[in-house]
Formats: C-alpha cells, sequence, structure tokens
C-alpha cells in the first residue's frame, strides 16, 4: 500500500491539500526564522574566496592577501583556488546567487542521497517528504551557517556521500568509487580522512582510485601554480594563526576543548596527540564493525564524527558532517522491531537534532570557564563523541521489509517532519540488483578555513 500522504493525528492519510498547507507553513516558518535570526554572516567566507582569487589573478600571492580590517585569509589548497577562479568574472552580487544556488543543489543532491531510498520504501509522496526534509535540513545550524558564509562544507559531503552510493550499489558503478572523495580532499583537507576510512575497510580500489584523484588534483595545482603551491605545503598549511583562535566557541574540536581549558595559554600539544590517537583507534574499530555490517552510511557517518573531533579547527558549519550520523540513528529506530528500543532511539535523534539547531554554544562565547562552560559550551564536541561511541551499526533492512517499520504512536504528521530525512543509503547488503557570533560582534572567525 502507498502512503502518499503521512497521516494525520487520527491515523488517516493528509490530503493533497492539507500537505500543501502543512508545507507551506513549515516553508513560512523556516524562511521567516532564517531571515530574521541574528546571526547571519553576510557570506564572510566567500568574500575571502574571492577576494583571495581576484587578488591572486591580478598577479598578487594568493597567501599574501587578507580581509581589510582582519588577519584572515585563504587557508584552503591551491586546487580549490583554481575552482574557484570562475567567481572573479562575476561581481559581487552575482557571486552571492551563484554560492546560493550551489548550496541549494548540493542540500538538494544530499537529501537525495540519503532519504531517497527511505521515501520510496516508506511510500511517501515524494514532495512532501522532500519538503518536509528542506525545511528541517535549513534549520541545521551548521547549514545555516556554511549558507551564511558562503561556505563549500555542503559540496563536498555531496560529493563524499555520492561515493558512498557508488560503494553501496556495487557493481559497474562502484568502479568510480573514489572520485569524489578525491576531489573532496584536494580541494579542502579534512575529507583525506574518508580515504583513509577506505584503506580501514580495504576498499582498496575506492581507496586507490580517491587517493590517486586527489594526488593528480594537487599535482595539476602544483604545475598550474608552483609558487602558491610551494607557499601552501610549506608554510601556510602549517599556520594556524591564519584560521583563527583555537580556545574561540566556534571550535568545536578535541583540540577546540583543550584551548578553552588552557586559555590564555597554549593547549597541551601531547594530550592533543594522545587524544588523536584514541579516537582514531576507536573510529578504526567502530568502521571495521559497520563494514562488516554492510552498512555504508554508518561507516561514512562514523569518518565524519572522527574528522570533526580530531581536526585541529572545526568550525560550526564544518558540522554538516553530522549530518549522517543523525540519519543513522534514526533510522536505526524506525527499524527497530522493539517499540522501546525504537521510540528512545527516534528520541536521541530528535533531541541531538534540536540541539545541533540551536545555537546553545553561543551562550559561552564570551566566557567557556567553569563545569557548565566545559558542558555546555563543547556541546556539539560532546554530540560527536556520543556519536562515535554509540552509533547504532546494524545492516540495513532489505528494501521490501523495511516499509512496515513506522513510528510507534504519536501523531503520523509530526513524524513525517521528525523523520523525513532520518533515512541512510541503502546498505551493499540489501541493493537492488542493478558560527553562529552573538549579535552585535564581527563574524565568526571561520576565515574559510578548515
Amino acid at each position: 500500500m502507498t502512503r502518499s500522504g503521512i497521516g494525520s493525528p487520527s491515523g488517516r492519510p493528509l490530503s493533497t491539500r492539507a500537505r500543501a498547507l502543512l508545507v507551506a507553513a513549515l516553508a513560512l516558518a523556516t524562511g521567516i526564522f532564517l531571515i530574521t535570526v541574528p546571526l547571519h554572516r553576510e557570506w564572510f567566507d566567500l568574500g575571502v574566496y574571492r577576494g583571495a582569487v581576484t587578488h591572486w589573478r591580478s598577479g598578487g600571492p594568493l597567501y599574501d592577501y587578507v580581509v581589510p580590517g582582519t588577519h584572515y585569509g585563504f587557508t584552503y589548497p591551491p586546487f580549490a583556488a583554481l575552482c574557484m577562479l570562475p567567481m572573479t568574472l562575476v561581481g559581487w552580487h552575482q557571486a552571492v546567487v551563484l554560492s546560493l544556488l550551489l548550496n541549494a543543489l548540493a542540500g538538494a543532491a544530499i537529501l537525495a542521497l540519503t532519504a531517497g531510498a527511505a521515501v520510496r520504501r516508506q511510500g511517501w509522496s515524494r514532495w512532501y517528504a522532500f519538503a518536509v526534509a528542506g525545511c528541517l535540513f535549513a534549520l541545521l545550524e551548521p547549514v545555516r551557517d556554511t549558507i551564511s558564509f558562503g561556505q563549500v562544507n555542503l559540496l563536498l559531503l555531496t560529493l563524499v556521500l555520492t561515493d558512498a552510493r557508488l560503494l553501496a550499489a556495487g557493481g559497474g558503478r562502484g568502479r568510480f568509487a573514489g572520485i569524489g572523495i578525491g576531489l573532496a580532499a584536494a580541494i579542502k583537507l579534512t575529507p583525506a580522512v574518508f580515504i583513509l576510512y577506505l584503506f580501514v575497510t580495504r576498499r582498496l580500489r575506492a581507496a586507490l582510485v580517491a587517493s590517486a584523484v586527489a594526488l593528480g588534483a594537487t599535482l595539476f595545482a602544483l604545475w598550474a601554480a608552483p609558487g602558491a603551491s610551494r607557499h601552501y605545503w610549506t608554510q601556510a598549511m602549517w599556520d594556524t594563526d591564519r584560521v583563527g583562535a583555537l580556545a574561540y566557541v566556534s571550535n568545536q574540536s578535541w583540540q577546540g576543548v583543550l584551548a578553552r581549558l588552557a586559555d590564555p595559554g597554549e593547549p597541551s600539544r601531547t594530550a592533543w596527540a594522545v587524544g588523536v590517537a584514541v579516537l582514531l583507534a576507536l573510529w578504526a574499530w567502530r568502521a571495521r564493525q559497520a563494514a562488516a555490517a554492510g552498512n555504508e552510511l554508518a561507516g561514512f557517518a562514523l569518518t565524519g564524527l572522527t574528522a570533526c573531533l580530531i581536526s585541529p579547527v572545526t568550525w560550526v558549519h564544518h558540522l554538516v558532517w553530522t549530518v549522517p550520523a543523525l540519519i543513522v540513528l534514526a533510522d536505526s529506530g524506525l527499524l527497530s522491531a522493539d517499540a522501546e528500543l525504537r521510540r528512545r532511539r527516534l528520541a536521541w535523534a530528535a533531541a541531538l537534532y534540536v540541539i545541533l539547531c540551536s545555537s546553545v554554544i553561543w551562550l559561552w562565547s564570551w566566557d567557556a570557564a567553569g563545569a557548565d562552560g566545559f558542558l555546555g559550551g563543547n556541546a556539539y564536541v560532546w554530540i560527536c563523541l556520543g556519536l562515535l561511541l554509540a552509533l547504532p551499526v546494524r545492516a540495513s533492512a532489505p528494501a521490501d521489509d523495511s516499509r512496515r517499520h513506522l513510528v510507534a504512536g504519536g501523531s503520523a504528521t509530526m513524524g513525517a517532519c521528525a523523520h523525513a530525512t532520518e533515512y541512510p543509503l541503502e546498505s551493499r547488503q540489501s541493493a537492488l540488483p542493478g558560527s553562529s557570533t552573538p549579535p552585535g560582534s564581527k563574524p565568526a572567525p571561520s576565515a574559510s578555513g578548515e
């Protein structure tokens, strides 16, 4: 039976008109919030990108450019700058429109890659499910920050998730897996951890493809821009002062926790290295569990969480890498045969979603001292760590069987709103053949950085 309309509180499917009204109301509320919330970043990072490549195209050194009145400059590898050169051909307003369009397309692709299979399994109306999912997705603080900074995180996540889909599909399409990860790693260093994931889980072909693509793109940049490449790999990459203050509350990484504890002193490099080693060991164990279960998205989700934790700098907008983990958590609840376990997992997924929408860490933006600052000021770090430790890892249910799994009790309409974005890619086993700144202050020092 096709559930074209997720039901009303009485359990009866909503009419098309009722669904349209619900979507319109949700879209209006989302739009009002996004327009009026005093946390817009004014496309600060987009200005860094465009300013740096314009300066470079005019003959100036790429990594000497800084935004006037700040010390923030371009911090990505030269290949990223080559990809951004087309921005020099358009004006500022056109660049903003282009950024919005690309992020909107990337968001749609992310939802299709993660929620598409589940929408088909549940028999939901596609336009309704994706409209609700799009509104919920836009409310996440990392997504809001990525868009209003003019950042590239959603584009990188799309490239990586495309490889997850190719690996899940297997067969002929699987031979292309690794291209997206390789390109993402050449544009920004953080996605390089996904290459390590491919090696750890013995996807050797995909790992070699990703490595070759990343190396090829980097060598191309070396050929096209030898001076910029030499400066980046020998100097700029190692200069953490270019990125921003490590103790700033927007830095939701293990290094950020240590920096806030040590502030105004320097964090212990030994403590950071030991913590990273422990996190990588935990991640490798859990990633192999996901691979053994055939849950490709869970493995990618665990890797995204780890990337956020071990990176020296993880600004809030980088936390779009937590989205697949939220999806895996909610999906494990939906597919659980135990009603209590299903309720508990869905409740956790909803609670974590709300926290990631809340901008709660900014309550400690000026002072993260004390127990409350340690807990609240690092809230997103604890979410990443908790999900890395406890994210359910299981094989996805067969497509034909998973339709029967619905949320027990409550409003079905609210169930649609709470869970429309929370579905993973089908695993290889089940595939069918074939930063918010406090009001009145300057933008968070993302500096278009790591």
